[in-house]
């Protein structure tokens, strides 16, 4: 049960800027942790990692760097 909640919180956090934010603002995983639990996710740091391992490359920067989404580019013929 644990587990979906660190899954849930990842889904949470693309949609809720202000929480973007407080995470991005902390590099500490325990500081991550107590985060998500005041907003009511209950997971361990090795839940944690087990929910990043699992985010593609892409997934991961829209929740620790949301202004670097997936780009395409337009190359003029």
């Amino acid at each position: 049960m644990t587990q979906e909640n660190a899954a849930r919180l990842f889904q949470a956090v693309k949609q809720d800027q202000a929480l973007q934010q407080r995470l991005k603002a902390t590099a500490d995983p325990e500081a991550f942790i107590k985060i998500a639990q005041e907003r009511g996710y209950d997971f361990t740091a090795r839940e944690l990692d087990s929910e990043i391992s699992k985010l593609s490359e892409e997934d991961l920067a829209a929740i620790v760097n949301p202004g670097w989404g997936n780009r395409r580019h337009i190359y003029p013929r």
